[in-house]
């Protein structure tokens, strides 16, 4: 038997009642590779109601990691929006992936949330991927809650993983919560709001012994921890106090903060950014997950507590409150397509839409018919009649609408920011087993196209092969399997290969370009002056390739251009065309071919002609001045490179340091972990394709690692 248990005060809730909006939580599940975010939403699942049997992700029967690579890998690829309800609200939730090669998911969840539940290994603390999620969850303005999971493993120190939070991630970490027992002897929780002590007990059965999923029972906190909660509870007044005023003037005045003063504080600092409220719990042990509910329901705010969205029409600015009666406005945010029909996940933003009606896709710029809508439940759906503000569906029947496409009414036309995609890194050829079923590949790889726009499809100009490009190895890896999967096609995969880029290490300056063509008619010409140089400077060695395995960014990325023409020598609308040929000039550099970046080109003069002067002079005149220049530049070739986080036991050190030196790799950090040694180094990607076999092979199977891309670094001379 399980008890709904809620530890919130009734008003803490009360202004959500007014307002069916103000009951709505969307958020995601947020943690690196195996902290245990699918367990913890399966377990949230269970909780709720919404399944009567515990998924996990070891026996393949989880709810959202309802794909079969996901199961059969025993990871999460694909985010996955469930819907359940707690409390009288109701809560949208997706589970994303954890893995870095799959972050773009993550990005495009987060664009469409509200708040987030931040996932951590008690035992390991913040991880790599850990950070990278929260840095991109900063970006985006969502309020989140940390949730210290696995405190039942052998080594689990939650304050340990609190100090990482403190130090790697930056915010007030307010912990509200004091565990009872240690690993594999933890029970339960003191709540320090209340002062009460929550204990789950265990309820046996004939498998193995126990399932972890009896009962809640609250009581007065054990003697044993009674000076220890008192201890906390006062220090997290204080952390509370130097934060919030309200919390200040009570505590300067009464020298203590109430529990119902407290929560209120939780929720503004929360929801403001300069607090995260911290719980903990063992998800696989089905303990934690009731008070997290209640936190989600506290803390995390609804759609009516988050600034109105922003848009433009006609290139001024629009808001759009979260309002049923207001035009309607929606962002895509997710396409499955599929043989038989494409399902469109939409966030609604504003307004109401019922099935059958039609609504304007601003992207495209036509309208589109919705044919049904369903309440998504992973890889389940139900339909409904309509959806509202606040609402996260999928709809059937849009032809043209893709991810980060905007959908809204077509008498109020809006254009939303659609999140960003991340450039690909590494890239495969593919080819069809049999002539006969190329045109069926070139379908295949254009529905995932659809799906997942990291995922770049191209013909190389030269070898005529077609070319799919993403995130990483792993992430290429899934794609291919998909339509192995799905359409029973035998495709073939060349080796990977990385993205390179180009850069100027010395550039020219006061460089003569002048562009004349006449051949009848109205001729051409421009004259221009530019000076190129290096957006930041390039060590000379690097440049020759021995600084292989130099840090994350070694090298400025990005374009800048500038003008310093004075006295109108070359008109503004002819220096915007300028501009743009410099511009056309950066997708193939002098070394090979490869994009260049990290520059910096100022049009110090021009000249033009009174009758054969124009715009597409000039922009011709751009992108053959910076060829040239580019030519007279010492140039260097970078390389994407990857911070690698090796996990090895001690004896294994050795072999694995090795190995990373003979990758060109460069260590920079190593540490002891519960017993295992944490070594951290920079790779050049190139490197690290079949590293996990290699690892394996190394660590008789103990080690494991992960990646995270950290920019360009100068490649050694053999790479060109």
């Amino acid at each position: 038997m399980r008890t709904e248990l809620h530890l919130h005060h009734d008003n803490y809730s009360a202004p959500f009642a007014r307002n069916p909006l103000g009951a709505v939580r969307n958020l995601g599940i947020l943690a690196h590779v195996d902290a245990g975010k699918t367990t913890v939403t399966e377990r949230i699942l269970y909780a709720t109601g919404t399944t009567h049997k515990r998924g996990e992700v070891h026996d393949g029967t989880t709810v959202t990691d309802f794909d079969p690579q996901e199961r059969d890998r025993g990871i999460t690829i694909f985010a996955a929006a469930v819907s359940c309800d707690w409390d009288g609200h109701r809560i949208n939730l997706i589970d994303t992936p954890g893995h870095v090669d799959f972050s773009d998911e993550v990005v495009r969840s987060l664009r469409v949330l509200d708040g987030a539940v931040a996932v951590f290994d008690a035992v390991a603390g913040v991880e790599p991927q850990s950070e990278s999620v929260w840095r991109q969850a900063d970006r985006f303005g969502v309020p989140r809650i940390a949730f210290v999971n696995k405190l039942d493993r052998t080594g689990a120190d939650l304050d340990s993983a609190v100090a990482s939070i403190r130090e790697r991630l930056h915010p007030a970490p307010l912990v509200v919560q004091l565990p009872i027992g240690s690993e594999d002897g933890f029970e339960g929780v003191v709540d320090l709001l209340r002062m009460r002590a929550l204990v789950w007990t265990e309820r046996r059965d004939g498998h193995d012994g126990r399932d972890g999923s009896g009962e809640v029972r609250e009581g007065p906190v054990p003697e044993a921890l009674r000076a220890e909660a008192g201890r906390r509870r006062r220090l997290l007044e204080e952390a509370v106090a130097e934060l919030h005023p309200g919390a200040l003037e009570e505590f300067c005045t009464r020298s203590t903060v109430c529990a119902d003063t407290l929560a209120g504080a939780l929720r503004d600092l929360t929801r403001t950014g300069d607090g995260v409220v911290v719980l903990c719990g063992s998800a696989y042990r089905d303990r934690g997950i009731e008070p997290l509910l209640d936190a989600v329901v506290a803390y995390l705010p609804s759609p009516l507590d988050v600034p109105a969205v922003r848009g433009t029409l006609d290139g001024a600015g629009q808001e759009r409150a979260a309002d049923p009666a207001a035009p309607f406005a929606a962002l895509a945010f997710k396409v499955n397509a599929t043989a038989t029909g494409r399902l469109t996940y939409l966030r609604v933003y504003s307004g109401t839409i019922r099935k059958g009606e039609t609504v304007w896709d601003a992207g495209a710029a036509r309208t589109e018919r919705i044919g049904r809508i369903l309440r998504v439940q992973a890889d389940r759906h139900a339909q409904v009649d309509r959806a509202v503000a606040g609402d996260i569906v999928a709809v059937v029947g849009l032809k043209s609408a893709r991810a980060g496409s905007t959908l809204c009414a077509p008498g109020a036309p809006l254009v939303l920011e659609p999140p960003d995609t991340a450039e690909p890194v590494v890239s495969v050829a593919v080819e069809a087993g049999t002539n006969a079923d190329t045109e069926r590949l070139v379908a295949a790889l254009g529905r995932l196209v659809e799906e997942d726009p990291s995922l770049v499809v191209r013909t190389d100009g030269e070898t005529g092969q077609t070319v799919l490009s993403g995130m990483g190895e792993l992430h290429l890896e899934v794609a291919v399997e998909k339509i192995r999967r799905a359409q029973g096609l035998d495709v073939r995969v060349g080796r990977p290969k990385v993205a390179y880029r180009e850069t100027v290490v010395r550039g020219v300056a006061g460089l003569v370009h002048r562009h004349v063509k006449q051949d009848g008619g109205a001729g051409q010409f421009a004259q221009v002056v530019l000076d190129v140089e290096p957006l930041e400077p390039v060590e000379p060695s690097d440049a020759a390739g021995e600084g292989a395995g130099a840090g994350p960014g070694g090298s400025a990325t990005g374009f800048e251009f500038r003008s310093a023409v004075v006295g109108g020598r070359v008109p503004q609308e002819y220096v915007r065309a300028v501009e743009a040929g410099c511009r056309d000039a950066l997708g193939e550099g002098p070394l090979g071919g490869h994009p260049v970046t990290g520059l910096r080109v100022v049009l110090r003069d021009g000249a033009t002609h009174v009758k054969d002067s124009s715009e597409l002079a000039f922009r011709t005149a751009g992108r053959l001045a910076l060829r040239e220049a580019l030519r007279a530049s010492a140039m260097a070739l970078l390389e994407p490179v990857a911070e690698v986080t090796v996990t090895a036991p001690g004896d294994a050190v050795g072999g694995v340091l090795g190995d990373l030196a003979a990758r060109r790799g460069r260590v920079t950090g190593s540490s002891t972990r519960a017993g295992s040694a944490v070594v951290t180094a920079t790779v050049p990607l190139a490197e690290l394709f079949g590293y996990a076999t290699r690892l394996r092979s190394r660590t008789q199977g103990r080690g494991v690692f992960t990646t995270r891309p950290t920019g360009y670094a100068p490649a050694p001379a053999s790479s060109r």
